[in-house]
């Protein structure tokens, strides 16, 4: 899950946890992306793409603001995150635009086209595996969130987290990719007990406190993701009636990225 480059000072300053390995266009663009600023984020990332025309990150990047506009324009976050009220899910119908699906598919295939190309020639790059992650990621997003296409979104969610522990045994500093365990551990948490037993079968898991523990590595350690991360721990501090919790991630998003109204809706209505 939102554009001319920012400096470095401030790009880093937006995340928690940054450091000198982690390029600070790319911070930029996902500063810009969680502000809302989709245009800017889309030139940051392009231009990333650019210069470093191997690297995947770029076009999934670009995917990922996309996504995240997509998001914005239909209210997806709000009414599946933050409604407890399954009638409004219910009703929450929502119109995908077909020109962002296009450019969203169209950033998703050179992203795999480059982790392709990128694994056929031995690349140990962990970046290239992140990628990937983040490529799963996403089409599991766009296919249960927008289109309510649950069990393709699972099958893409679980490629996530597998990808994301092969990628942690060999790099367990990489804290942006435990974020695709803590999802789906929290998210298929949420389900009644006999569905979450048929997904156990299927090889998901669905253990509530591995995913709240996981979404806290990204959140106090990650990049790209860190706010993402800051954002599920403010939705399940919600959900466990945690409003102290709940209060201090939505003040820590509203202060960091002024300009995203959701963060600002939601802790207003925190009590």
């Amino acid at each position: 899950m939102k554009r001319l480059i920012l400096t470095a000072l401030i790009a880093c300053g937006a995340c928690a946890g940054a450091d000198v390995g982690v390029p600070a266009a790319l911070e930029a663009g996902y500063r810009q992306m969680y502000n809302l600023q989709f245009d800017e984020a889309h030139r940051t990332f392009q231009a990333w793409e650019t210069a470093h025309p191997a690297d995947p990150l770029g076009p999934v990047s670009d995917a990922a603001a996309y996504l995240f506009g997509e998001f914005d324009r239909l209210h997806i976050l709000q009414s599946e995150f933050f409604a407890e009220n399954q009638a409004f899910l219910n009703m929450h119908k929502v119109t995908p635009d077909p020109q962002v699906k296009h450019e969203f598919d169209v950033a998703l295939d050179r992203a795999k086209g480059l982790e392709a190309s990128a694994t056929q020639t031995g690349s140990s790059d962990p970046d290239v595996l992140f990628a990937t992650v983040m490529t799963h990621g996403l089409a599991s997003d766009y296919l249960g969130l927008v289109e309510k296409r649950y069990l393709a979104a699972l099958s893409e969610t679980k490629l996530a987290r597998a990808t994301a522990e092969r990628l942690l045994a060999a790099q367990p500093a990489y804290y942006d990719a435990y974020l695709a365990i803590g999802v789906e551990n929290y998210m298929l948490s949420l389900k009644p007990a006999p569905v979450r037993w048929l997904l156990r079968v299927g090889g998901a898991e669905t253990d509530k406190q591995v995913g709240i523990d996981k979404a806290h590595l990204t959140a106090e350690k990650g990049h790209y993701l860190l706010p993402f991360a800051r954002l599920l721990l403010a939705v399940a501090a919600l959900r466990d009636k945690n409003i102290g919790q709940a209060r201090e991630e939505l003040s820590w998003l509203a202060a960091q990225f002024p300009a995203n109204h959701l963060f600002r809706d939601e802790l207003a209505k925190v009590k």
